[in-house]
């Protein structure tokens, strides 16, 4: 009788399942073609890492270490529930290698064990930020609730099970610490209790294990299942880099969609983005939209998304996934590109390039955009910066300087290349003059394009208009292929971006230094000597595209650190949590999406903050590495405190101290 029981549940639990997996692999096949299957190795070293090993979970620290405990107790109970499974038609089944008297049955039991405490553990911090100290991030339904008490369930099930059956065989088992534990409270209970117990707790954990894996598919625990292949398909072309549309001219010719415009433009690996989703909010937690009050949430795109994905083909097929009833413009044009999203979420989804896809769309397709940026579109097709200024104004930063340019001296060892806001805003001057006379001081030669330069398109692309930003970058190394030139420094890393990793994709291979990368080695090496004090407390605020892009944390931090007499505190949140200033994706060049405030003001209350917990009455500077950061925080300073509290470039304070004089 049981073995039948066993086969019909487990026939039609895994049938059931099989019937579910086949419908959401049909739906993940629909998606668009994408390549995934490049640099197996390092891919395999990144899913240990990252789906096995857990490396990001504990960045949260209590439920990421929760989460961590209950994937490795599950870990340790898939063999249990297979050898119980076993047993269904072997009462005496101890999974060949497992059997109580031997050294790896001993081990695996002790193992079990711990496996089962830990899980406990692991529910016990979930429930608390579910029902007693409610996180404001999570989605807080009943689903949660019923997966935690099934998972509870297994356990104390299991548990019971391990001591019922000690208790039946009046011993102790040398390593089973759980079970030795509970057969004690049965000592008194009669053997036909006892087989009643071991019975129902048998049964208990086949179906829950059963109703468990086929509910699965269906709610947010499908990241169970799909989380360990996105981290391994997850993209590996660099951080922070968006994806070519490729023949742009021959798929408009074609008729073809540019960007993202309705469910079968998302590709396969865009699908398994949205089933892998967790809900857990770590993304919205840290998105400075979200933070300030805008309409964008990364999560809450995501869910859109992915509940739009699972819609039967029949009645949602050709909706536009930009529409109020689905992703709102004001979502869309919310991000600022930082990554921050992506830098916290465990899985590796990506935010990012969905929405500059949809963004694309949009702007390519339909010219649905807001309005500033039609006009910063034009002066970059006209004038090669956002503003429209001249060409010959791109040279006026250097007046007095002698600064050479790269057509007079071709033998220079850097480009110089300057970016259209250090070039044209007048507070990104100032640091790119004290940058210039550092380099001159220092005997390094270099040159400029002057008013060959162009814009890289940085803000272009994320904007969506792709095809200026091609075009842009064509000139750009059409006239760098020109010169010859194979190494660039730059103060933007905006530019250090785009230059470095996304001009690849068009023949541009150039090995490119920021600003700070340069300075921290001249320092280094003496050829740059930091003697006047700078009595002061300052802070560093991390560029996104500097920091979580590429991972240049140091270099800044240890240029401070040799200037006399300045003390560096980190900003909170700083590194690779530090906030966005809210000037990337092209939101510099357009008004921000509304909110309770804006994204820069909120980023230098921050700064203050942690300046004024400072100890001491000394002077009290923020510092940055960024044209574009350095006007956001400088513009975010309230009015009444722009004297006691100036935002400054790190190669200003060092120009300070080296020369002796401000820039």
């Amino acid at each position: 009788m049981s073995v039948a029981v066993m086969t019909l549940l487990l026939v039609g639990g895994w049938g059931i399942f099989g019937w579910s997996m086949v419908r959401r692999w049909r739906i993940l096949r629909a998606g668009a073609s994408e390549n995934r299957f490049d640099r197996l190795f390092q891919r395999t070293l990144l899913t240990f890492q990252y789906a096995l090993g857990q490396a990001r979970m504990p960045r949260d620290r209590w439920p990421g270490v929760a989460h961590v405990l209950i994937f490795a107790g599950f870990l340790v109970f898939v063999l249990r529930t297979l050898i119980l499974w076993g047993r269904g038609y072997d009462p005496q089944f101890e999974g060949w290698w497992f059997a109580p008297d031997q050294r790896l049955g001993m081990i695996y039991a002790a193992a079990k064990d711990v496996a089962l405490v830990i899980v406990v553990l692991g529910v016990a911090v979930f429930l608390y930020f579910r029902l007693v100290h409610k996180s404001a991030r999570l989605t807080h339904n009943v689903e949660g609730l019923v997966i935690l008490l099934m998972i509870v369930v297994l356990m104390v099930g299991d548990g019971i099970y391990d001591g019922a059956q000690t208790a039946l065989t009046h011993g102790r088992h040398p390593t089973m610490f759980v079970g030795n534990a509970v057969s004690e409270f049965l000592t008194n209970w009669s053997s036909d209790s006892l087989h009643i117990l071991v019975q129902v707790t048998f049964w208990m954990h086949t179906v829950v294990m059963l109703i468990f894996l086929n509910v699965l598919p269906y709610t947010k625990h499908f990241h169970i299942l799909t989380a360990i292949p996105n981290v391994f398909f997850q993209d590996l072309k660099g951080a922070g880099c968006l994806k070519s549309i490729g023949d742009i001219e021959g798929k408009v010719e074609r008729g073809e969609t540019l960007g993202l415009a309705n469910r079968s433009e998302l590709s396969w690996k865009d699908i398994l983005d949205l089933y892998s989703c967790t809900e857990c909010g770590r993304c919205s937690e840290v998105c400075p939209a979200t933070l300030t009050g805008k309409k964008l949430s990364p999560k809450h795109l995501t869910v859109a998304l992915r509940d739009h994905a699972l819609g039967t083909f029949r009645d949602v097929s050709d909706r536009k996934l930009v529409s109020e009833s689905l992703i709102a413009p004001e979502v869309l044009w919310a991000c600022t590109s930082c990554r921050a999203c992506e830098t916290e979420c465990p899985v590796f989804i990506s935010y990012v390039d969905k929405i500059v896809g949809m963004r694309r769309h949009v702007v390519m397709e339909q010219s649905e955009f807001p309005a500033p940026l039609q006009g910063v579109f034009r002066n970059l097709e006209s004038s090669g910066n956002p503003w429209g200024y001249p060409v010959e104004d791109r040279m006026k930063w250097a007046a007095g300087l002698e600064v050479p340019l790269i057509a007079d001296r071709p033998d220079a060892d850097y480009l110089l290349w300057v970016g259209c806001m250090s070039a044209f805003d007048a507070r990104a001057q100032q640091s790119l003059r004290a940058l210039v006379r550092l380099l001159q001081h220092a005997g390094v030669r270099f040159a400029v394009l002057g008013s060959e330069e162009r814009c890289t398109g940085d803000a272009a692309r994320r904007a969506g208009n792709e095809y200026l930003f091609e075009m842009l970058a064509r000139q750009n190394i059409e006239t760098l292929s020109r010169y010859g030139v194979r190494r660039i420094v730059t103060p933007c890393p905006h530019c250090y971006h785009t230059l470095g990793w996304e001009y690849k994709d068009f023949g541009g291979v150039y090995e490119v230094l920021h600003h700070t990368e340069l300075l921290n080695d001249l320092v280094r090496t003496g050829r740059l000597q930091p003697r006047t004090a700078v009595p002061a407390t300052t802070t560093y605020h991390d560029p996104c595209y500097l920091g979580r892009a590429h991972d240049v944390y140091e270099s800044p931090r240890q240029i401070l650190g040799a200037i006399p007499e300045l003390k560096r505190i980190e900003a909170s949140p700083s590194r690779d949590r530090a906030m966005c200033c809210g000037a990337g994706g092209a939101q510099m060049f357009k008004e921000e999406e509304q909110g309770r405030q804006r994204i820069n003001v909120f980023r230098v209350d921050q700064i203050i903050r942690t300046l004024r917990e400072a100890d001491g009455a000394q002077q009290q500077l923020m510092t940055t590495a960024c044209p574009f950061c350095l006007r956001m925080l400088t513009d975010g300073v309230p009015e009444d405190q722009r004297t006691s509290v100036a935002p400054q470039d790190v190669v200003e304070l060092l120009c300070r101290s080296v020369l002796g004089t401000n820039p």
